[in-house]
């Protein structure tokens, strides 16, 4: 399998963790791209130029990071990140997570192109509350959860927006805001497939 990505996108990165959860790295090649500038290799496995973007053995191209999530879950039954008995807590969490990952990222982006202006928009302040709501379902949802050593998609899905907000958008400033959503953050962080796919 081949997989299409960069260091600082946080769909990519959430593919990567859960190849590394799954045990699934060594069957996978990274393909580092530039999802900006065109990269033709990337083009080629997917038209709309995104990242991340996994090619199977069968030579067909998956795209959107739950979507490869899912598929890496069945490839390998060992460590399910999809639990059959908490399906929909589980897809739950991941669609929160993903949100909070659209909402920032899509900040982000917004600004590179139009500049910090772009925040007072319409569009801008409603990513802006939409960000706020979604950190207080997190910290009403995980502040006092207990850290296992069992991890799923929705937990990862959340963490790496977290991450991807503290290093694109420090200034929303969750941490201090919600200790107990950051405890719970750290725990998670804590595992080898963070450490090994940190934002740089």
């Amino acid at each position: 399998m081949e997989l299409y990505l960069n260091a600082t996108s946080p769909y990519a990165r959430l593919a990567r963790i859960v190849l590394l959860e799954k045990g699934l790295a060594d069957a996978v090649t990274l393909n580092w791209c530039d999802p900006w500038a065109d990269d033709a290799d990337l083009l080629k496995a997917n038209p709309a130029g995104r990242i991340p973007a996994l090619i199977t053995e069968e030579g067909t191209t998956l795209s959107e990071s739950l979507l490869i999530a899912v598929y890496l879950d069945g490839v390998s039954p060992s460590k399910p990140m999809i639990p059959q008995d908490r399906l929909g807590a589980v897809l739950h969490l991941a669609g929160l997570g993903q949100n909070l990952m659209d909402a920032a990222f899509n900040t982000v982006i917004a600004r590179k192109h139009y500049g910090n202006e772009i925040d007072d928009s319409e569009l801008g302040q409603r990513r802006s509350r939409a960000i706020q709501r979604l950190l207080k379902q997190l910290d009403g949802e995980l502040g006092e959860k207990q850290q296992t050593s069992t991890i799923n998609l929705g937990e990862i899905a959340i963490a790496v927006a977290l991450d991807y907000l503290a290093f694109r958008l420090p200034e929303v400033s969750w941490k201090e805001d919600y200790p107990q959503l950051q405890a719970w953050h750290a725990g998670v962080t804590a595992r080898e497939s963070f450490q090994q796919t940190a934002f740089c």
